[in-house]
């Protein structure tokens, strides 16, 4: 495959960090990825690659631009020949009642003439499952599980029809368990009969793996489809199967990592605040923790995380930086600077830190947040990355080629919910 050859699977992800899950589980499934930071402006080397990820961040932003960037990518992804789209958001289904994934999903839809597509947020090896219409997080209904106090986009309903009907014109439909409990022939035929009745979004169930196969094979044929990262390990083998790809040994394979170890946290998830206590808890001296009141009088919190990390970073051990903060201290900040200006706050001052660190010899750097995720890549001018083994469900190591540097930089983007508790520190023994 050269240059501008075809590929696969073309993905456009609505942040970072769900890019790079949905890349990862591409990798798991035998596909050589690539994930690429917007919508390219120069020609892109794809020989080797099978699926390209473009990642956006438009999860967040209005309505129009989200649509508007995402038609964008489309066009691109179009152009590379991709056999199929999708369209990726988060495990759990982060929007409002405005959009963005209703409004995103039709303006897809419309563009490539298709009358339907299936919604699959569900990630059941992270805990994200859907029965009945309703999301789970682990045993917890979406709004219970503590994503109705989301700084950006509280989930306060976990009926995802009744959730995606107050964004979109269009039917909402369900294919539930005992559909797919019947195999992929009756499911196909269900999502057909849905079609005919003009029902243009169908909600999947999805309890467990074979779940995934199913509609992987249901789906496999549609022109889009939309959902979280759990399809993504499930289509490979259905593209396999229709002669699309072929069988690839260590489709993840990266060059040797160096450099010293950096985490820059920005998430205030749950999973995130307990990989912070566990870092510091093993690496009591190795954190240093911003805050955007702090961060809001000037400069002075800043330079002193960089002196804090360049008085650390000969060592072996990685070294953390951090704004991640529990609800009340979050909301505290919201309302003193404001809910924007907060957040923008944390994503400059970790871009900065990035930047100078990068430039001073990290060469293997953790990113943990979305939104922090987009803001540090963007800053070191990172337009792609090639997609390696992965860390924890959701989460690979990637590589990242940098103008001045002879070894690439390693880079882990972490969605604020992925990870085990020692996630920061065992990382970086996994790169090792």
């Amino acid at each position: 495959m050269g240059v501008g050859a075809k590929i696969v699977l073309g993905a456009i992800a609505d942040d970072f960090t769900g890019a790079t899950d949905l890349a990862n589980n591409l990798v798991r499934g035998g596909m050589r990825c690539l994930q690429v930071i917007g919508v390219p402006s120069q020609e892109v080397d794809l020989n080797n690659i099978d699926a390209v990820v473009v990642a956006l961040k438009s999860r967040s932003c209005p309505a129009d631009e989200a649509v508007a960037d995402s038609l964008a990518a489309l066009e691109w992804l179009r152009q590379q020949g991709a056999r199929q789209l999708c369209f990726k958001y988060c495990s759990t289904f982060d929007s409002t009642d405005q959009g963005n994934i209703g409004p995103v999903a039709d303006a897809l839809l419309e563009a490539l003439g298709a009358n339907q597509t299936v919604m699959v947020p569900a990630f059941p090896v992270n805990g994200r499952t859907v029965y009945q219409g309703h999301l789970f997080v682990g045993d917890r209904l979406l709004n219970d599980c503590g994503m109705q106090h989301h700084p950006l986009n509280p989930m306060q309903d976990a009926d995802l029809v009744r959730v995606l009907s107050r964004q979109t014109p269009h039917p909402v439909g369900l294919a539930n368990r005992a559909m797919l409990a019947q195999g992929a022939d009756a499911t196909r035929a269900h999502l057909s009969t849905l079609a005919e009745q003009g029902v243009r979004h169908v909600i999947c169930d999805t309890l467990d793996e074979q779940d995934l196969d199913v509609l992987a094979d249901a789906t496999v044929l549609m022109p889009l489809v939309t959902g979280g990262s759990g399809l993504g390990q499930a289509l490979p083998a259905q593209y396999r199967k229709q002669g699309w790809l072929e069988t690839i040994t260590q489709p993840g394979r990266l060059a040797p990592a160096s450099g010293s170890a950096l985490v820059l946290s920005g998430s205030c998830s749950r999973a995130t605040l307990a990989q912070v206590a566990d870092f510091l808890d093993k690496h009591p001296d190795g954190g240093f923790a911003l805050d955007p009141l702090s961060l809001s009088e000037g400069d002075k919190q800043q330079e002193q995380a960089l002196v804090f990390a360049r008085e650390r970073l000969s060592s072996n051990s990685p070294v953390l930086i951090y704004a991640s903060a529990d609800p009340d201290k979050v909301c505290a900040a919201q309302q003193a600077l404001g809910v924007a200006r907060a957040g923008a706050l944390v994503e400059e001052t970790m871009s900065q830190l990035a930047v100078a660190l990068v430039n001073e010899g990290v060469g293997r750097l953790l990113v943990a947040g979305g939104e922090t995720s987009g803001a540090v890549v963007s800053a070191l001018g990172i337009t792609t990355l090639r997609i390696g083994e992965q860390i924890d469900p959701g989460v690979p190591w990637t590589q990242a080629p940098l103008a001045g540097r002879e070894a690439p930089l390693s880079l882990a983007l972490k969605s604020g919910n992925f990870g085990g508790v020692d996630f920061f520190t065992r990382a970086f023994e996994v790169l090792a």
